[in-house]
């Protein structure tokens, strides 16, 4: 078998088509930044609801709803899993990356329910942040690494705040990251 030998340009087309492959592939991973971002947003909104206005003990029993999120998900990628005949190495790195952010949470919420929740919003959104921010560059996607950038001083903002209003200040993080980006990325790229 003979080894071809690209020239430059043909080289950065290569890159570019699996970029432009990648962000495809985001464009219906869309899924996942909306869904996760309107079941987290409306969980921040119903937790100040039930804790500041209801006065309710029970507030934090709205993030259960993060179960049928987990549950979607899962359904959701072995679909897609279904679909997708090769990966690319940005496909692969995003997938890393978001397994990543998503044990982080996980062991967030161990470490926080042994030490108290009082900062559990500070570092939510610093992950967040990090996952949109690699993400957005990984997809040369401008709007993922702005809402990144708003997160992470949301969450500096969080360390002078009480948790009432850092409840507030995550769902806007949510938001811009996750909620507003999902929706452009999603227009942008699915009629491609």
């Amino acid at each position: 078998m003979e080894e071809q030998v690209l020239t430059p340009e043909e080289s950065l087309l290569v890159i570019q088509a699996m970029i432009n492959k990648a962000k495809e592939t985001v464009a219906d991973n869309s899924y996942y930044f909306l869904l996760w971002g309107w079941l987290t947003f409306i969980a921040c909104i119903s937790q100040f609801v039930l804790k500041v206005i209801i006065n309710s003990p029970y507030h934090p029993v709205v993030w259960s709803i993060n179960i049928f999120a987990l549950i979607f998900s899962l359904v959701h990628a072995v679909k897609q899993q279904k679909k997708q005949h090769a990966k690319s190495y940005v496909d692969s790195a995003l997938d890393y990356l978001w397994l990543s952010v998503m044990l982080s949470f996980m062991l967030f919420g161990f470490v926080f329910a042994r030490l108290g929740w009082q900062d559990c919003y500070t570092f939510y959104m610093l992950l967040y942040g990090l996952g949109s921010f690699v993400t957005g560059r990984l997809l040369k996607f401008p709007p993922l690494v702005w809402g990144a950038v708003v997160c992470w001083l949301l969450a500096i903002i969080t360390t002078f705040t009480s948790f009432n209003v850092n409840m507030l200040l995550c769902a806007l993080a949510i938001a811009v990251c996750y909620i507003i980006p999902g929706h452009l990325l999603r227009s942008k790229y699915k009629p491609q």
